[in-house]
């Protein structure tokens, strides 16, 4: 499950996704998602329905969140960016 912020800036970087990109594609807006990764080590604040949008969009790009005992992301499968 994604929870902090640093964790979304991984995830993003892992599949080269711009901010714009991925507020694009989870129908919301950029500032949204650069006040999520603001977050940095803290838990994301805001609405939890537009954390699962942005979670279920890096998930369609082939992420996975990891939370065993510590917040990571890895690259599940290889999906080409559009």
């Amino acid at each position: 499950m994604l929870t902090i912020g640093n964790q979304l800036r991984a995830a993003r970087s892992l599949i080269g996704m711009e901010q714009s990109d991925l507020a694009e594609m989870a129908g919301l807006n950029v500032n949204t998602i650069r006040s999520m990764e603001q977050s940095g080590e803290k838990s994301i604040a805001g609405r939890f329905e537009n954390v699962q949008k942005v979670q279920r969009a890096l998930e369609a790009k082939g992420i996975e969140f990891l939370n065993h005992g510590h917040p990571g992301v890895r690259l599940i499968k290889n999906v080409s960016n559009p």
